[in-house]
């Protein structure tokens, strides 16, 4: 059975927090490294994930300003994560069970890996078809396409 370590993305962009880390500073690097989420750190220590979801939902649905708004103030600080040892299949019933689409994988030495349900389409037995939809889902937001218009 594969496990997490062997297919999750090793270089993950993260965010050391401090009182003055807006909103906006995170969406700038998001963007940048366009990537849909940041795994917030403190000490080494995972602390929360900021997702293209709570940019929306938090800042955007409320009308908040994002460079008056702390990351620490709209992040998920409840972080579910993964041990690079967990079971691809147990990562998969771990996220879907959670609603989440990115899963932290951490160690006793703190963050080590992230994976994403694009991962895990990669790394299992779906076919070329399958992979090409779920990516286009994930990164719906950098083509412009709706759900309705995704080519396969």
């Amino acid at each position: 059975m594969m496990k997490a370590c062997e297919i999750m993305v090793k270089d993950v962009v993260t965010l050391t927090l401090d009182e003055n880390t807006s909103a906006r500073d995170a969406a700038r690097i998001m963007n940048r490294e366009g990537i849909g989420c940041l795994i917030a750190v403190h000490c080494g220590e995972v602390v929360g994930i900021l997702t293209e979801r709570d940019l929306l939902k938090r800042i955007v649905e409320e009308c908040r300003d994002p460079k008056q708004t702390n990351v620490s103030e709209i992040m998920t600080k409840e972080v579910v994560v993964g041990s690079p040892d967990l079971q691809i299949v147990e990562a998969t019933r771990l996220m879907f069970e959670n609603r989440i689409k990115k899963l932290p994988i951490v160690d006793k030495n703190g963050l080590v890996g992230l994976i994403t349900l694009t991962d895990i389409a990669r790394a299992t037995s779906v076919d070329d078809k399958t992979i090409r939809l779920i990516e286009a889902l994930s990164n719906m937001h950098l083509t412009g396409e709706s759900r309705y218009q995704i080519k396969m």
